[in-house]
């Protein structure tokens, strides 16, 4: 286990969902690769010519197109194929609905709940 995965706190889900990528007036859409209750991993887009000083707008289409997880998110690390992103803000109906998908994914309740107590705690 690499030192990154021990540092990892959060679970994350393997999820297949539309997803955009939004900084300013750029858009790109981008395969999901896995997300957690503090952020998310892409496949990184082609062309990919964002400002990497400014934050972005991360969106995912839940099942019936209308329902969105909606957060500002930072670059956190970046790889040739992929691009890590940590969730800098997440609003009240967006947490609700990212919160409900990783608890059906999860299945342990104290799991869940170990990880929204370290996410109200950082």
């Amino acid at each position: 286990m690499s030192d990154h995965d021990e540092r990892r706190r959060f679970q994350r889900i393997a999820f297949d969902a539309p997803t955009e990528l939004r900084q300013g007036q750029r858009h790109w859409p981008v395969k999901l690769l896995d997300l957690s209750l503090k952020g998310l991993l892409i496949e990184r887009p082609i062309p990919w010519d964002a400002d990497l000083s400014q934050n972005f707008e991360a969106v995912i289409c839940l099942n019936d197109k209308v329902t969105q997880v909606r957060m500002q998110v930072e670059l956190r690390h970046e790889e040739p194929a992929r691009l890590g992103f940590i969730c800098l803000y997440i609003d009240v109906d967006s947490m609700t609905h990212l919160h409900r998908l990783v608890e059906l994914n999860v299945g342990d309740s104290t799991e869940m709940m170990r990880e929204l107590c370290e996410l109200i705690e950082d």
